[in-house]
């Protein structure tokens, strides 16, 4: 049980790493579409959202792999690991958000990259509401988490 407390917290950890940038990055958008024809002040907001991205990706990852580590390793470790969503469908619902969070992540991505080659991007009104939305979305996987409804 000790494996799979610590496996679970590494996960959240991680977790908890990439929401930072999930809710950080679209804020950064926002500064360089503010930032109009300031060519340092948007170089450097630039690269910070890079960074911030790769950085999101790398916990992601590690997130994921640690999530996948508690929903189906007891299939590999049986001894270690318990099956903790045995017909339960309330993961379902939970990974249908997280991929929601992760389509989003990758816009807010694409949205940085239109950015680095001098793209235009959505307004600043439109991108304060977008940067609002991952809230919701994390509110519905921890209340999923939490509760179990089903």
């Amino acid at each position: 049980m000790m494996t799979y407390l610590w496996i679970k917290s590494f996960h959240v950890v991680f977790v908890i790493a990439w929401m930072a940038t999930v809710f950080y990055l679209p804020r950064i958008l926002v500064n360089v579409a503010e930032a109009g024809e300031e060519p340092a002040v948007r170089a450097r907001l630039l690269l910070m959202g890079r960074r911030l991205y790769r950085f999101g990706h790398n916990m992601f990852g590690i997130a994921a792999l640690f999530g996948l580590t508690l929903w189906e390793g007891w299939r590999v470790f049986p001894q270690t690991l318990p099956n903790v969503v045995a017909s339960l469908h309330w993961i379902d619902a939970k990974l249908t958000l997280v991929v929601l969070m992760l389509v989003y992540f990758s816009w807010t991505g694409r949205l940085l990259k239109r950015a680095e080659k001098g793209g235009a991007l959505p307004s600043t009104k439109t991108l304060r509401i977008m940067n609002e939305l991952p809230v919701l979305g994390l509110l519905g996987i921890v209340f999923l988490v939490i509760a179990k409804p089903f």
